[in-house]
């Protein structure tokens, strides 16, 4: 009972895709990889924010005001 050697790792592995399939498997990986995204991006600090914005406006991007949409 001390350690599990490879093919032990491999069985468990196999069981587990057998019951869960791969496409919720896969769903899983691309929810933890999306997390994990956002997490570096909460750690990258508060300048990150403002360069996506000046980013953005430099793209050709329009924002409308509420009165200049009621002005139509």
């Amino acid at each position: 009972m001390g350690s599990f050697s490879i093919w032990h790792w491999l069985v468990v592995l196999a069981i587990i895709i057998l019951v869960f399939g791969t496409k919720k498997l896969g769903n899983v990986g691309k929810d933890l990889g999306s997390a994990v995204r956002g997490f570096k991006d909460g750690m990258k600090g508060e300048d990150e924010p403002k360069k996506l914005a000046e980013t953005d406006d430099k793209a050709g991007g329009r924002v409308i005001d509420v009165a200049e949409r009621d002005k139509r």
